[in-house]
């Protein structure tokens, strides 16, 4: 197995010390396409795409190993382990926020800071938690996905890029469509119906919560709720509206980032 063309890995950059990226759901590394330029004269960069997404090799895609996020962090360990990298810096958007946590969990001496942008640990709501969504919510995303692919991608790039940011959710919605459709219901169905408040407790590793204004996948509570759930943990309110800031607001998320490094 060659985790270079089976995760589509990327390294750029002049620096030692690395910083790893990782994208959403429905998403690809090109999804970091204004971020990264900032980071390349310091900073030794890895992109790649978890498999099923992007231009990863999806003959590598189990549903067996992709029904949980685990799979996927076993991805981000696997792409470590090959490219022998230690003390790395992951920033990991929306679900790779989880993904990235794991991994850091798994082998903490692999990584030395988190950056989530736009994290949740459970997305919906159940009695004091208030997630986002209720369960229905999510069996009618999954139901629509299924149904009308295309329509479902149309519906929600929108909804998660916020209405201040229209001229980016074509982009979006693009890259939502690229997917292999069952790849992506799977996806959806480990992203959206994952739980792990009650690893919240395991991360040792330093971590910055970046948490947009108005996110309509993420409400502020759930970034409150992480901060007040991970050790060693910052939280941040950035002005950016939306889900992706480093889509519609790059110059603000580069700047929290590098404060933070």
């Amino acid at each position: 197995m060659s985790v270079m063309k089976r995760n589509n890995i990327k390294i750029m950059g002049e620096g030692t010390q690395v910083i790893m990226f990782g994208h959403g759901f429905g998403c690809s590394q090109e999804m970091w396409q204004y971020i990264v330029p900032a980071f390349e004269r310091d900073y030794r960069i890895i992109l790649f795409d978890y498999v099923g997404s992007g231009h990863s090799d999806a003959n590598f895609y189990t549903s067996e190993r992709y029904s949980s996020l685990q799979g996927y962090a076993q991805d981000v360990l696997e792409i470590v382990e090959e490219l022998q990298l230690e003390q790395v810096i992951f920033v990991g958007h929306s679900v790779s926020g989880m993904i990235g946590m794991l991994a850091a969990i798994a082998q903490p001496q692999r990584f030395s800071k988190l950056i989530m942008v736009g994290p949740s640990p459970c997305y919906i709501n159940e009695g004091d938690y208030q997630g986002g969504f209720e369960k229905s919510d999510i069996d009618e995303l999954l139901t629509m996905m299924e149904m009308n692919f295309t329509g479902w991608a149309s519906y929600l790039a929108p909804i998660a890029m916020h209405e201040e940011n229209k001229h980016q959710a074509a982009a979006l919605e693009e890259s939502f469509v690229s997917t292999n459709p069952r790849i992506a219901r799977e996806f959806a169905e480990a992203t959206f119906f994952a739980d792990y408040r009650h690893r919240l407790h395991e991360l040792q590793t330093p971590t910055l919560l970046l948490q947009c204004a108005e996110d309509s996948i993420v409400p502020l509570n759930v970034g409150v709720y992480l901060q007040e759930h991970i050790k060693n943990s910052e939280l941040q309110v950035m002005e950016a509206k939306g889900h992706y800031p480093h889509l519609s607001h790059p110059t603000e998320t580069i700047v929290k980032i590098k404060a933070y490094i």
